[in-house]
Protein backbone atom coordinates (compact mmCIF):
# COMPACT_ATOMS: atom_id res chain seq x y z
CA UNK A 1 0.00 0.00 0.00
CA UNK A 2 1.56 3.31 -1.02
CA UNK A 3 1.46 6.11 1.50
CA UNK A 4 2.18 8.90 -1.02
CA UNK A 5 -0.99 10.92 -1.63
CA UNK A 6 -1.91 14.09 -3.51
CA UNK A 7 -4.63 15.94 -1.62
CA UNK A 8 -5.73 19.08 -3.44
CA UNK A 9 -5.15 22.09 -1.18
CA UNK A 10 -8.30 23.03 0.82
CA UNK A 11 -10.37 20.33 -0.88
CA UNK A 12 -12.72 18.07 1.09
CA UNK A 13 -10.14 15.28 0.94
CA UNK A 14 -7.49 17.68 2.25
CA UNK A 15 -9.53 18.59 5.35
CA UNK A 16 -10.57 14.96 5.99
CA UNK A 17 -6.98 13.74 5.67
CA UNK A 18 -5.43 16.35 7.93
CA UNK A 19 -8.35 16.19 10.35
CA UNK A 20 -7.63 12.47 10.77
CA UNK A 21 -3.94 13.27 11.15
CA UNK A 22 -4.34 15.85 13.93
CA UNK A 23 -7.10 13.91 15.68
CA UNK A 24 -5.09 10.69 15.58
CA UNK A 25 -2.04 12.42 17.09
CA UNK A 26 -4.14 13.77 19.96
CA UNK A 27 -5.81 10.41 20.65
CA UNK A 28 -2.42 8.65 20.63
CA UNK A 29 -0.98 11.24 23.05
CA UNK A 30 -4.02 10.86 25.30
CA UNK A 31 -3.58 7.10 25.49
CA UNK A 32 0.15 7.46 26.15
CA UNK A 33 -0.24 9.95 29.01
CA UNK A 34 -3.28 8.42 30.74
CA UNK A 35 -3.15 4.68 30.02
CA UNK A 36 0.37 3.58 29.09
CA UNK A 37 3.13 5.68 30.64
CA UNK A 38 1.92 5.71 34.28
CA UNK A 39 1.76 1.89 34.47
CA UNK A 40 5.28 1.21 33.19
CA UNK A 41 4.08 -0.30 29.91
CA UNK A 42 6.26 -0.03 26.79
CA UNK A 43 4.14 -1.13 23.82
CA UNK A 44 6.89 -0.70 21.27
CA UNK A 45 8.09 2.27 19.31
CA UNK A 46 10.29 5.16 20.27
CA UNK A 47 7.65 6.27 22.76
CA UNK A 48 7.81 2.88 24.47
CA UNK A 49 11.58 3.18 24.85
CA UNK A 50 11.24 6.82 25.93
CA UNK A 51 8.80 5.78 28.67
CA UNK A 52 11.32 3.24 29.98
CA UNK A 53 14.02 5.94 30.02
CA UNK A 54 11.59 8.24 31.81
CA UNK A 55 11.04 5.77 34.64
CA UNK A 56 14.75 4.94 34.87
CA UNK A 57 16.33 8.37 34.66
CA UNK A 58 13.50 10.90 34.74
CA UNK A 59 13.87 12.04 31.12
CA UNK A 60 10.73 13.63 29.68
CA UNK A 61 9.06 11.07 27.43
CA UNK A 62 8.07 13.45 24.65
CA UNK A 63 11.53 15.05 24.43
CA UNK A 64 13.37 11.71 24.36
CA UNK A 65 11.02 10.28 21.71
CA UNK A 66 11.43 13.38 19.56
CA UNK A 67 15.21 13.00 19.61
CA UNK A 68 14.85 9.42 18.35
CA UNK A 69 12.12 10.23 15.82
CA UNK A 70 13.98 12.88 13.83
CA UNK A 71 16.62 10.48 12.35
CA UNK A 72 13.87 7.94 11.55
CA UNK A 73 11.85 10.73 9.91
CA UNK A 74 14.75 11.43 7.55
CA UNK A 75 14.92 7.71 6.66
CA UNK A 76 11.16 7.66 5.99
CA UNK A 77 11.41 10.66 3.65
CA UNK A 78 14.23 9.01 1.70
CA UNK A 79 12.47 5.62 1.39
CA UNK A 80 8.80 6.49 1.02
CA UNK A 81 8.74 10.02 -0.35
CA UNK A 82 8.33 13.73 0.27
CA UNK A 83 4.54 13.65 0.67
CA UNK A 84 5.01 11.03 3.37
CA UNK A 85 7.58 13.31 5.03
CA UNK A 86 5.31 16.35 5.22
CA UNK A 87 2.55 14.49 7.05
CA UNK A 88 4.83 12.48 9.28
CA UNK A 89 6.79 15.61 10.13
CA UNK A 90 3.52 17.05 11.47
CA UNK A 91 2.94 13.92 13.56
CA UNK A 92 6.53 13.89 14.77
CA UNK A 93 6.02 17.31 16.36
CA UNK A 94 2.27 17.21 17.12
CA UNK A 95 2.40 14.11 19.35
CA UNK A 96 5.09 15.49 21.71
CA UNK A 97 3.27 18.84 21.73
CA UNK A 98 -0.02 17.19 22.74
CA UNK A 99 1.82 15.06 25.32
CA UNK A 100 3.47 18.17 26.78
CA UNK A 101 0.06 19.89 27.06
CA UNK A 102 -1.54 16.81 28.64
CA UNK A 103 1.38 16.29 31.04
CA UNK A 104 1.13 19.88 32.23
CA UNK A 105 -2.66 19.62 32.50
CA UNK A 106 -2.91 16.17 34.06
CA UNK A 107 0.24 16.35 36.17
CA UNK A 108 3.72 15.02 35.53
CA UNK A 109 6.27 13.68 38.00
CA UNK A 110 9.67 13.24 36.35
CA UNK A 111 10.41 10.22 38.54
CA UNK A 112 7.03 8.47 38.69
CA UNK A 113 7.38 4.84 39.77
CA UNK A 114 5.65 2.56 37.26
CA UNK A 115 2.55 0.88 38.66
CA UNK A 116 -0.63 1.87 40.46
CA UNK A 117 -0.90 5.28 42.09
CA UNK A 118 -3.62 7.76 43.04
CA UNK A 119 -3.05 9.63 39.74
CA UNK A 120 -3.85 6.56 37.62
CA UNK A 121 -7.09 6.46 35.67
CA UNK A 122 -7.54 2.75 36.48
CA UNK A 123 -6.46 0.86 39.58
CA UNK A 124 -6.13 -2.34 37.56
CA UNK A 125 -3.24 -2.81 35.12
CA UNK A 126 -5.15 -5.24 32.90
CA UNK A 127 -7.97 -2.74 32.38
CA UNK A 128 -5.41 -0.04 31.61
CA UNK A 129 -3.73 -2.33 29.04
CA UNK A 130 -7.05 -3.19 27.34
CA UNK A 131 -8.23 0.41 27.07
CA UNK A 132 -4.71 1.57 26.26
CA UNK A 133 -4.69 -0.80 23.26
CA UNK A 134 -8.07 0.50 22.11
CA UNK A 135 -7.06 4.16 22.37
CA UNK A 136 -3.64 3.55 20.80
CA UNK A 137 -5.27 1.61 17.96
CA UNK A 138 -7.81 4.35 17.27
CA UNK A 139 -5.13 7.04 17.29
CA UNK A 140 -2.68 5.15 15.07
CA UNK A 141 -5.49 3.92 12.81
CA UNK A 142 -6.56 7.52 12.18
CA UNK A 143 -2.96 8.51 11.45
CA UNK A 144 -2.41 5.58 9.06
CA UNK A 145 -5.79 6.29 7.43
CA UNK A 146 -4.44 9.74 6.53
CA UNK A 147 -1.56 7.96 4.75
CA UNK A 148 1.00 9.05 7.32
CA UNK A 149 2.65 7.60 10.40
CA UNK A 150 3.13 8.75 13.96
CA UNK A 151 6.88 8.58 13.36
CA UNK A 152 9.45 6.49 15.19
CA UNK A 153 9.27 2.74 14.69
CA UNK A 154 5.98 3.18 12.80
CA UNK A 155 8.16 4.32 9.91
CA UNK A 156 9.85 0.92 10.03
CA UNK A 157 6.38 -0.72 10.11
CA UNK A 158 5.32 1.19 7.01
CA UNK A 159 8.50 0.21 5.16
CA UNK A 160 7.84 -3.45 6.07
CA UNK A 161 4.24 -3.01 4.88
CA UNK A 162 5.37 -1.45 1.59
CA UNK A 163 8.02 -3.97 0.61
CA UNK A 164 6.76 -7.21 2.20
CA UNK A 165 2.98 -6.64 1.76
CA UNK A 166 2.22 -7.39 5.40
CA UNK A 167 -0.87 -5.70 6.85
CA UNK A 168 -0.13 -2.56 8.83
CA UNK A 169 -1.44 -4.07 12.06
CA UNK A 170 0.77 -7.14 11.67
CA UNK A 171 3.80 -4.99 10.81
CA UNK A 172 3.28 -3.00 14.01
CA UNK A 173 3.17 -6.25 16.01
CA UNK A 174 6.41 -7.50 14.47
CA UNK A 175 8.32 -4.25 14.97
CA UNK A 176 6.98 -3.29 18.39
CA UNK A 177 6.63 -6.72 20.01
CA UNK A 178 10.36 -7.07 20.60
CA UNK A 179 10.73 -3.56 22.06
CA UNK A 180 8.43 -4.42 24.95
CA UNK A 181 11.08 -6.75 26.36
CA UNK A 182 13.07 -3.68 27.41
CA UNK A 183 10.75 -3.37 30.41
CA UNK A 184 12.05 -6.69 31.76
CA UNK A 185 15.62 -5.42 31.56
CA UNK A 186 14.66 -2.10 33.11
CA UNK A 187 12.31 -3.25 35.87
CA UNK A 188 12.80 -7.03 36.14
CA UNK A 189 9.03 -7.59 35.93
CA UNK A 190 7.78 -10.11 33.34
CA UNK A 191 4.19 -8.90 33.79
CA UNK A 192 4.93 -5.55 32.13
CA UNK A 193 5.79 -6.90 28.66
CA UNK A 194 2.79 -9.24 28.89
CA UNK A 195 0.52 -6.25 29.48
CA UNK A 196 2.32 -4.41 26.67
CA UNK A 197 1.72 -7.33 24.30
CA UNK A 198 -1.99 -7.12 25.13
CA UNK A 199 -1.87 -3.45 24.13
CA UNK A 200 -0.06 -4.27 20.88
CA UNK A 201 -2.49 -7.09 19.97
CA UNK A 202 -5.60 -4.97 20.54
CA UNK A 203 -3.96 -1.98 18.87
CA UNK A 204 -3.16 -3.99 15.72
CA UNK A 205 -6.75 -5.24 15.38
CA UNK A 206 -8.16 -1.73 15.79
CA UNK A 207 -5.67 -0.35 13.24
CA UNK A 208 -6.66 -2.92 10.61
CA UNK A 209 -10.34 -2.34 11.35
CA UNK A 210 -10.01 1.42 10.84
CA UNK A 211 -7.85 1.12 7.71
CA UNK A 212 -9.90 -1.63 6.04
CA UNK A 213 -13.29 -0.36 7.23
CA UNK A 214 -16.25 -2.22 8.64
CA UNK A 215 -16.54 -5.94 8.00
CA UNK A 216 -18.13 -6.69 4.62
CA UNK A 217 -19.65 -10.01 3.58
CA UNK A 218 -19.66 -11.58 0.13
CA UNK A 219 -22.73 -13.82 -0.20
CA UNK A 220 -23.58 -16.54 -2.75
CA UNK A 221 -27.15 -17.87 -2.67
CA UNK A 222 -28.63 -20.95 -4.36
CA UNK A 223 -32.40 -21.08 -4.17
CA UNK A 224 -35.55 -22.01 -6.11
CA UNK A 225 -37.07 -18.67 -5.06
CA UNK A 226 -34.72 -16.20 -6.73
CA UNK A 227 -37.31 -13.52 -7.55
CA UNK A 228 -38.51 -12.77 -3.98
CA UNK A 229 -34.92 -12.91 -2.71
CA UNK A 230 -33.92 -10.47 -5.45
CA UNK A 231 -36.70 -8.11 -4.30
CA UNK A 232 -35.35 -8.19 -0.74
CA UNK A 233 -31.79 -7.41 -1.85
CA UNK A 234 -32.67 -4.64 -4.30
CA UNK A 235 -35.74 -3.00 -2.71
CA UNK A 236 -35.41 -3.68 1.02
CA UNK A 237 -31.63 -3.60 1.48
CA UNK A 238 -30.97 -1.38 -1.56
CA UNK A 239 -27.99 -3.44 -2.64
CA UNK A 240 -26.99 -4.69 -6.06
CA UNK A 241 -26.54 -8.34 -7.03
CA UNK A 242 -25.39 -10.48 -9.95
CA UNK A 243 -26.91 -13.68 -11.32
CA UNK A 244 -24.28 -16.29 -12.19
CA UNK A 245 -25.38 -19.24 -14.40
CA UNK A 246 -24.33 -22.60 -12.93
CA UNK A 247 -24.97 -26.35 -13.24
CA UNK A 248 -25.53 -28.57 -10.21
CA UNK A 249 -23.02 -31.43 -10.26
CA UNK A 250 -25.29 -33.95 -8.49
CA UNK A 251 -28.29 -33.80 -10.85
CA UNK A 252 -26.83 -31.76 -13.70
CA UNK A 253 -29.63 -29.19 -13.38
CA UNK A 254 -29.09 -25.61 -14.60
CA UNK A 255 -29.66 -22.90 -12.02
CA UNK A 256 -28.65 -19.35 -11.17
CA UNK A 257 -26.55 -18.24 -8.21
CA UNK A 258 -27.07 -14.83 -6.64
CA UNK A 259 -23.78 -13.05 -5.93
CA UNK A 260 -23.92 -9.96 -3.68
CA UNK A 261 -21.92 -8.01 -1.09
CA UNK A 262 -23.19 -6.17 1.98
CA UNK A 263 -22.41 -5.24 5.55
CA UNK A 264 -22.66 -7.67 8.44
CA UNK A 265 -25.90 -6.08 9.66
CA UNK A 266 -27.48 -6.31 6.21
CA UNK A 267 -26.34 -9.92 5.88
CA UNK A 268 -28.13 -10.89 9.09
CA UNK A 269 -31.34 -9.26 7.82
CA UNK A 270 -31.04 -11.03 4.46
CA UNK A 271 -30.40 -14.40 6.13
CA UNK A 272 -33.61 -14.21 8.14
CA UNK A 273 -35.59 -13.05 5.11
CA UNK A 274 -34.28 -15.97 3.04
CA UNK A 275 -35.18 -18.38 5.85
CA UNK A 276 -38.80 -17.17 5.54
CA UNK A 277 -38.83 -17.30 1.73
CA UNK A 278 -36.97 -20.57 1.15
CA UNK A 279 -35.91 -22.64 4.20
CA UNK A 280 -34.06 -25.02 1.85
CA UNK A 281 -31.84 -22.33 0.29
CA UNK A 282 -28.06 -22.74 0.29
CA UNK A 283 -26.10 -19.67 1.44
CA UNK A 284 -22.32 -19.24 1.38
CA UNK A 285 -21.04 -16.25 3.39
CA UNK A 286 -17.44 -15.16 2.79
CA UNK A 287 -15.52 -12.62 4.87
CA UNK A 288 -14.25 -9.79 2.63
CA UNK A 289 -11.49 -7.59 4.01
CA UNK A 290 -12.19 -4.81 1.52
CA UNK A 291 -14.79 -3.98 -1.14
CA UNK A 292 -14.13 -1.17 -3.63
CA UNK A 293 -16.76 0.38 -5.86
CA UNK A 294 -20.21 1.95 -5.80
CA UNK A 295 -21.96 1.58 -2.46
CA UNK A 296 -18.71 0.85 -0.62
CA UNK A 297 -15.27 2.48 -0.50
CA UNK A 298 -14.40 4.79 -3.39
CA UNK A 299 -11.94 2.95 -5.65
CA UNK A 300 -9.89 6.17 -6.02
CA UNK A 301 -9.23 6.51 -2.27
Amino acid sequence: MSFVTKEKLFSKNFFVTYGLLVGGCFVFALGAVLLVEPYGFAPGGTYGLAMVFHHLWGWRTETTALCMDIPLLIIGILVIGKKFGIKTMLCTFLIPLFMWILHNTHGYDSLIEPGISDMNLFKNQLLAAIFGGIIYGIGLGMVFKSRATSGGSDIISMIVNKYFHISMGTAVVIVDGIITLSTVIAFGDWKLPMYSWIIIFIESKIIDMIIDGASVKTIMIVSEQLEPIKEVIINDLERGATLIPAVGMYKGEERNIIYTTMTRREMVTLRYKIAEIDPHAFINVIESSEILGEGFKNIKE
